[in-house]
């Protein structure tokens, strides 16, 4: 039987109220990054039984063949399952799984499972991002109930959280390189299997980890990135496009968002792509702040932070990542393909949204498992308005070695009330994504969005 582990590290439970928050940590405290802590606030040593094995800097070279540009080759090809996580078994293992988690093994049974590895700590960053998370430590400050920061550039902002405002910020500004471009796709799997490719081309310019940011020129700016996405498929939707513009201080000014519609001609501006707006074409199957497993202002929440406890995520999933593979092996009905996937035991930051009295979303709660080595969540249970069990968000993560950061290769969406399921992050027959781009500002304008469009 299964050891119950409980809550490993107890944390300050804080619904965050007030105008500013004050989250510095003593210039002694701050010594522990690098030593008892990682650089970037987790655990350092291996858990009590060596099942999570110590962080000594994950993944610093990528594996012998591996260039920039390609799909990232899997670093441990000699890994084998140690056993399976599955229907008949998981109430064993029910310490180490979320509620959502168990949910998909009593919704599909006979199919779906849950391959185990032993734990590789893979994630790994630029020693420029932990020699400024250390800084941060010291300096960085929420702002207005915790819907904005300042004091805090490139590495992040709050390693060794009180709260879970803090938390959530830290999984908003983790570190993906100073820009990225990307192509591929989303698709929504319907209870037979069957799905259509949404495909997109995205641009990511990061304002809060450019060269030459400051938390001085952030708070000027006040912009923490810049999001440009174009549908490239189906011929439909091609050309519609969507800009965000990312505050940093969202009470002093909230995101600003654009569209551009392809029957219009024309680029308007849309405050509605927030909070629970549906996503752009997942028909239905998450809303906006769903993406990237949370994104946006966190003000519609109270934020708790519970704990910590170790918990079996989806982590080097290179087989799930490969240009070898289709999208037809990878979307099977009710889940994707358990065969491609790999999951292992890792300590998690445990958050819990509550909305407040007032405000309305889809989700009355959310629970995030984030990753304590990267900051990526790696699970999020959302609850409808009766309590019940909505949806269940998955990242599938492996370490993108020439930045190097640690990200997921797709995200899903299972919802449990239609037994269908959103995919994003498909890029297995496209290129991948590069890190090298550096655009300039004026291509993230409501202007360059209309040129965009109609290319």
């Amino acid at each position: 039987m299964i050891r119950k582990i409980g809550i490993i590290a107890a944390a300050l439970s804080i619904a965050l109220t007030g105008a500013s928050v004050h989250a510095k940590v003593s210039e002694e405290d701050a010594k522990k990054l690098g030593g008892e802590l990682t650089p970037m606030g987790a655990i350092q040593a291996a858990n009590a039984d060596g099942s999570i094995p110590a962080w000594t800097g994950g993944i610093t070279s990528a594996p012998e063949g591996y260039s920039v540009g390609d799909h990232h080759p899997n670093p441990y090809p000699g890994d084998k399952v140690l056993f399976e996580i599955t229907a008949s078994n998981y109430k064993e293992y029910a310490d180490f799984l979320s509620e959502g988690q168990k949910k998909l093994f009593e919704a599909y049974p006979d199919t779906y499972r849950m391959p185990v590895y032993q734990t590789r700590r893979s994630a790994s960053n630029p020693q420029a991002i932990y020699d400024a998370t250390k800084v941060n430590a010291t300096s960085a400050e929420l702002l207005d109930d915790g819907n904005g920061i300042k004091g805090a550039v490139l590495g992040i902002p709050f390693p060794m959280p009180k709260t879970g405002m803090e938390a959530i910020w830290n999984h908003i500004l983790r570190y993906r390189g100073a820009a990225v471009e990307r192509n591929g796709g989303q698709a929504a799997v319907t209870t037979s299997g069957d799905y259509n490719v949404i495909g997109f081309d995205e641009q990511l310019m990061i304002k809060y980890a450019e060269e030459g940011a400051t938390p001085e020129k952030l708070t000027e700016d006040n912009i923490l990135f810049m999001f440009k996405q174009k549908v490239t498929k189906p011929a439909r939707l091609a050309g519609t496009a969507l800009l965000v513009h990312e505050t940093v201080d969202q009470v002093k000014e909230p995101r600003k968002a654009w569209t551009y519609n392809t029957g219009q001609r024309r680029v308007r501006l849309a405050p509605n792509i927030a909070y629970d707006t549906p996503g752009t074409a997942a028909d239905g199957l998450r809303t906006t702040d769903d993406f990237d497993m949370f994104n946006g202002s966190p003000n519609r929440y109270n934020w708790k932070l519970v704990g910590k406890k170790e918990m079996f995520v989806a982590y080097n999933n290179y087989a799930l990542h490969s240009d070898n593979v289709s999208y037809d092996e990878i979307l099977h009905a009710n889940h994707v393909n358990p065969d491609l996937t790999r999951w292992e035991k890792h300590r998690v930051w445990v958050v819990e949204a509550t909305l407040k009295e007032g405000f309305r979303h889809i989700y009355q709660k959310r629970v995030f498992f984030i990753d304590e080595d990267s900051w990526q969540i790696q699970v999020a249970d959302m609850y409808d308005n009766r309590g019940e069990l909505y949806r269940v968000g998955v990242a599938y993560g492996v370490n993108y070695y020439e930045v190097p950061t640690q990200w997921s290769t797709l995200d899903t969406y299972y919802d449990l009330n239609s037994r269908r399921y959103l995919a994003i992050g498909l890029d297995n027959e496209e290129k991948m994504y590069d890190f090298s781009i550096r655009p300039r500002d004026v291509e993230f304008t409501p202007q360059a969005l209309r040129r965009e469009g109609k290319r």
